[in-house]
């Protein structure tokens, strides 16, 4: 499977050290098998007058039964909930792999809403129902990253 990484910068060798915590799936290396959601990852750093770079990475879909792996399908009560988890710092998890939807502007509105305490949790998972969900992979695991990761190249977009 052919993965994607936005940055400003090209990342060759991907390392946890670099990662932002209380993100959607919480410290990690996050790509998409989609090329379009990359290059709109890379337009957050084209707007900070930066240059966007695609990285490209293949990884061996066989290696997800060998890791511990958190899969969301949907936009769903119990991806809230680890959202909301990953983002307040609180997930004491230890999956290697968490696959699920991006938390997008429109669906960031949403969780703020809900973090906020303006609406619960049932209007948010009712507003997100309507949401085509993006795929993001967010590997936890640095032993996973060096050796089921193998960077392809980069480009300028």
């Amino acid at each position: 499977m052919i993965l994607y990484h936005g940055s400003y910068v090209e990342v060759a060798h991907p390392d946890l050290l670099h990662s932002r915590k209380n993100v959607d799936f919480g410290r990690g290396f996050y790509v998409t098998p989609l090329r379009e959601q990359a290059e709109k990852w890379c337009g957050k750093f084209k707007r900070q007058g930066k240059q966007g770079v695609l990285s490209r990475y293949d990884f061996d879909e066989g290696m997800l039964s060998r890791c511990k792996v958190l899969r969301f399908d949907s936009y769903s009560e119990e991806w809230l909930d680890f959202i909301v988890s990953c983002r307040r710092g609180e997930d004491t998890t230890d999956y290697d792999i968490v696959i699920g939807g991006v938390a997008n502007d429109k669906v960031f509105n949403t969780i703020e809403l809900y973090f906020d305490g303006l609406i619960d949790k049932s209007a948010a998972i009712s507003r997100l129902r309507y949401e085509k969900p993006n795929i993001q992979i967010c590997f936890r695991n640095q032993q996973i990253i060096d050796n089921c990761l193998h960077f392809e190249g980069s480009e300028t977009i």
